[in-house]
């Protein structure tokens, strides 16, 4: 008996069969039969010392893209946004508000060289706080630390809140570190792992980053997180008795699974990636079977002109999201954050995305919506309309033929997406069925039996308009899921 490789089988449809493929596209066509599922996922949790960057603006979109496409797919989602309010960095940053004040009261220097905040935007953090006149007396910084902390953090998550928004962004929930600290969830955590016996005291190897000399070797309170796959236990408290940054992040863990999603995504910057293990270990002692997985986002380098691009670095030391969306604008930025694998670094080119040509992806996408809308305005057809009697057996070129095999295409991107947290393949398949149209559009130019207005034969015409909406409502949700504006003119 001979046996056949079905990876090698080709199957080859006649014409009758794309033609009943295409009359049966309707509003739910590409949405996956499955059965919804519950699901948390956490993105940019950026530190609440100032507004965001260009380094969170991937992971930023990306986890935004990911919640609409499991949304498209018929699922419930939580976006949730942890901040991380507590700790040595909120410490510094507070510092710095105060000195800030008191440089605009008292006229006192700010500290130069020194380990604060620098920046015009904690000068405008300092500026809101007197203007609203909450605090009265700033003379006893150690009086006034809770207080002025709260409206510090209040203030830097406004600013963290327009920049998310600038990007068409809002998180379901916050979650607060100072809230895990103040219930206690940390011991809670903490005893749920020593029952199972994940929990002892030992000595970790010296840190290959500390010399010899200044080494010493301290019993520490650790996690077996080498029972879970991680290169080596974590420690969970410091020498001082202080939890670490890791045990607090194992309560917010916790916290996470206590409300019992389906499904759990983390998405994390590239300087994240070695966090992976101990933070997946964590999660596996906590509760076996969770569903959680995380992802990393690589680094984004600018550059204009062929040459790396400086922009103006307002926020003292970073290049803040809402310059770089004042400067190419909010379709730009999301649709080129989650057009390239998020596994490699992306460079985002200044000439190519305010560029207005087929090399401009999201130009090339944006400018199909606006050419097709502009052909059913000539036809004074409402795009939303459907068309009826259509004869589509009318529709014979290949041209029009590998158009409708791509549009059979989108359902198996839309699963592949979702299944490998891949939601650059959309923009790139929008890309392409964008070239497949605008390529067909041309053909009219040059041949005039291509034309679709000036063609008289008319149920030829007619069959040819079923075919573009057919793109168009492919393309529309496509950029739905991307939150990128389909337009309606250019």
């Amino acid at each position: 008996m001979k046996y056949i490789n079905l990876d090698l089988l080709i199957f080859f449809f006649n014409k009758n069969f794309w033609f009943s493929f295409l009359k049966n596209i309707n509003k739910e066509y590409g949405i996956p039969n499955i059965n919804a599922q519950n699901i948390l996922i956490e993105f940019v949790s950026a530190n609440p010392t100032g507004p965001l960057h260009v380094g969170h603006c991937r992971g930023a979109v990306f986890g935004d893209v990911l919640s609409n496409l499991f949304i498209y797919a018929g699922n419930k989602v939580t976006k949730e946004y942890y901040v991380n309010d507590y700790g040595n960095q909120i410490d510094i940053f507070v510092e710095s508000v105060y000195k800030r004040i008191i440089e605009i009261i008292n006229h006192d220097p700010f500290p130069i060289n020194s380990n604060l905040y620098p920046g015009q935007y904690i000068i405008d953090i300092a500026q809101n706080i007197i203007r609203k006149k909450k605090i009265n007396n700033f003379d006893n910084y150690q009086s006034i630390k809770k207080d002025l902390s709260d409206l510090s953090i209040k203030e830097a998550m406004i600013l963290i809140k327009q920049g998310l928004k600038s990007i068409g962004i809002t998180h379901d929930c916050f979650v607060y570190e100072t809230e895990i600290v103040k219930k206690d969830l940390i011991n809670k955590a903490i005893n749920k792992l020593s029952k199972n016996n994940y929990i002892y005291e030992g000595y970790l190897p010296k840190p290959k980053s500390v010399n010899d000399k200044d080494w010493v070797k301290r019993k520490q309170l650790l996690f077996k997180s080498t029972l879970f796959g991680d290169d080596e236990d974590r420690a969970l408290k410091k020498f001082d008795g202080t939890w670490t940054y890791f045990a607090n992040d194992i309560a917010y863990h916790d916290y996470k699974i206590e409300r019992k999603y389906d499904k759990y995504i983390n998405i994390l910057g590239a300087d994240h990636a070695g966090y992976l293990k101990r933070i997946s270990s964590s999660v596996d002692a906590l509760q076996k079977n969770v569903k959680f997985k995380c992802k990393v986002t690589q680094l984004v380098k600018l550059f204009k002109s062929g040459k790396p691009y400086k922009m103006s670095k307002r926020a003292g030391d970073f290049i803040e999201l809402k310059d770089l969306v004042s400067a190419v604008g909010k379709d730009a930025v999301r649709f080129m954050m989650v057009y390239r694998n998020t596994d490699s670094q992306l460079d985002f080119d200044f000439d190519l995305v305010t560029d207005k040509s087929k090399d401009n992806p999201v130009f090339y996408v944006q400018y199909a919506t606006a050419r097709i809308n502009s052909l059913f305005r000539k036809l004074k057809l409402n795009i939303n309309d459907e068309i009826q009697n259509v004869d589509l057996t009318l529709i014979k070129d290949k041209h029009e033929i590998n158009i409708i095999k791509k549009i059979s295409e989108w359902p198996h991107v839309i699963d592949l997406s979702t299944k490998n947290l891949e939601p650059h393949r959309i923009p790139y398949y929008l890309y392409e069925l964008s070239s497949y149209f605008h390529t067909y559009w041309n053909m009219g130019k040059n041949d005039d039996s291509f034309k679709i207005i000036e063609n008289d034969n008319k149920e030829l015409a007619n069959a040819r308009i079923y075919l573009i909406k057919k793109i168009y409502s492919i393309l529309e949700k496509g950029l739905n899921i991307l939150n990128v504006a389909v337009l309606k003119e250019m």
